[in-house]
């Protein structure tokens, strides 16, 4: 099959990938929800071979995120896992390392706070989460982009849209886990990380 192609993926990779090496310390499983066209997946595990990077996402994805992955050959990408946060049990065991690259947008708000109340059972403790995408701040667009961004994403479906900062920081508490870094990045974007203290 022809392998899905992201443009953005291919600009934010670079910028997302020297956060992860500031966070990666330690070997372990990377349990990625949303991998979408899987390109974060195979760059991701080239440049950080300590890591055993798990993509996940709703099963029309799968079949173009393996296209990534059998095309790199790499051993520390596994094929990629079926998963829906309205699993009634997600399958998944504890990682190291949770990461999600532009999905809070795209899910409806109730998606994402259902994500965050799985995030327990998706990290273990002392576990690091790592979410890119834009945000809002105090109710408040970062730039003219992210607004026009903002009226597209609602025009091709209502429930979308940025979510603000304050808001997905409330799940993340609740979650059990503590700002660590919240990391300006290209295109109006950010890195937002996250560390399990429960």
């Amino acid at each position: 099959m022809t392998k899905p192609f992201s443009q953005a993926c291919e600009n934010n990779q670079q910028p997302i990938l020297e956060v992860l090496r500031r966070h990666v310390t330690v070997p372990g499983t990377l349990l990625e929800i949303g991998s979408g066209t899987g390109q974060h997946a195979v760059f991701m595990a080239r440049h950080l071979p300590q890591l055993q990077w798990q993509p996940t996402d709703v099963p029309a994805n799968l079949p173009g995120i393996d296209a990534w992955r059998t095309e790199a050959g790499l051993g520390n990408v596994a094929p990629p896992l079926a998963f829906d946060v309205w699993d009634a049990a997600p399958s998944l065991n504890p990682s190291r390392y949770l990461y999600s690259a532009n999905t809070l947008h795209i899910m409806s708000w109730e998606t994402v706070q259902r994500f965050f109340s799985l995030i327990p059972a998706l990290l273990e403790p002392d576990g690091i989460a790592f979410f890119y995408g834009p945000f809002n701040y105090d109710g408040a667009f970062t730039s003219d982009s992210n607004a026009r961004f903002d009226q597209w994403l609602k025009a091709q479906a209502p429930h979308q849209g940025i979510r603000d900062f304050a808001a997905v920081a409330q799940l993340a508490e609740q979650a059990g886990m503590k700002l660590v870094e919240d990391c300006p990045m290209p295109a109006n974007n950010r890195t937002l990380v996250w560390r399990r203290y429960l």
